[in-house]
């Protein structure tokens, strides 16, 4: 606002303002993200995607109970089993066009092996041990400047340093080290 004071901070609101909100200010007005020929597919996936692998890594990382995390940690490999069967038969997950969903999805895949492997427990497989879902988030980390974008020291800091009920001492791991190329 012009008083500076921030309106919102759900995320899925957010991307949604910043796919056309602003395209008044954009160099690139004509990127849409959210096509209308395809709201049904991106929201699908955008509903399976959060509550099992965006949302499902939290509920893992915060069980309070075995159960809870047993549950989480299930759901979320099934989630990423799914993405990496939809990306061996097309380059995005709603079909050949890149997309919101793509996005949502970037940012837990971009952290799962820097940060959620380890802190919050998802330590089955390993973003890089999945081919198309690995070759999909290097796509993506390398599209346009996203690269520029992503600081994984920040990254890794703010996780485990911020959440001391998780790591009581605060150390950020070295590692891993991570091949983005």
């Amino acid at each position: 606002t012009k008083t500076g004071r921030i309106v919102n901070n759900e995320s899925s609101e957010v991307i949604r303002m910043l796919n056309s909100a602003f395209d008044a200010f954009a160099a690139n007005p004509d990127v849409d993200f959210y096509p209308g020929e395809l709201r049904a597919e991106i929201d699908a996936v955008n509903a399976w995607v959060y509550d099992l692998i965006n949302n499902g890594v939290y509920k893992s990382g915060f069980a309070v109970s075995q159960e809870a995390y047993d549950a989480a940690f299930a759901g979320v490999f099934e989630g990423l089993d799914r993405v990496e069967a939809l990306l061996q038969g097309q380059p995005f997950l709603a079909g050949d066009r890149l997309t919101e969903a793509d996005w949502r999805l970037f940012t837990t895949l971009v952290r799962f092996d820097s940060v959620y492997v380890g802190h919050f427990k998802t330590n089955l497989r390993r973003i890089v041990d999945y081919p198309a879902v690995w070759e999909y988030t290097r796509r993506l980390f390398h599209h346009g400047s996203v690269a520029e974008t992503v600081n994984f020291d920040h990254i890794k800091r703010h996780y485990y340093a911020t959440h001391r009920q998780l790591n009581p001492s605060g150390i950020v791991p070295n590692g891993p080290a991570i091949d983005w190329q």
